[in-house]
């Protein structure tokens, strides 16, 4: 098997998943596992002895600031919208999902990082657009 006949079955099934490929799976794939990931966490609470359950908050909370912190280093390796693959603009601002986990533990610093990162992006996105726009005039 070539490297072209490789690199065609690898993109047809990541279209079969509907998880995409590269930057963009590893984005999706970071919100599909952290987000619902707060109703294992309150399993897990109920679960654990009480001297136990703040630990578990911590970890989850660590967690929810490294999928933050990935989803600024994937802007970092794309800050330009026109360098980005494609629908990674939205991937991005997608990150501003995490306000919803953050908001249901009680996690301050989630509530205001996730939604001021989703406003980040779009108002980088909004920049580079008009900056484009007046470019070609």
């Amino acid at each position: 098997m070539d490297l072209n006949s490789a690199q065609r079955i690898t993109r047809a099934e990541a279209a079969r998943m509907g998880l995409g490929t590269g930057p963009n799976r590893r984005l999706r794939l970071t919100l599909l596992i952290g987000m619902p990931m707060v109703f294992l966490v309150f399993g897990v609470m109920i679960l654990v002895p009480r001297s136990l359950r703040d630990e578990v908050l911590h970890v989850y909370e660590a967690g929810i600031i490294g999928c933050l912190l990935h989803y600024a280093w994937v802007f970092a390796k794309y800050p330009r919208h026109a360098d980005r693959p494609h629908y990674l603009t939205r991937d991005l601002a997608m990150g501003g999902g995490f306000y919803l986990p953050s908001l249901m533990l009680g996690f301050w610093p989630g509530m205001i990082a996730a939604p001021a990162w989703a406003l980040f992006v779009g108002i980088t996105y909004a920049v580079e657009v008009t900056w484009g726009r007046n470019d070609h005039r």
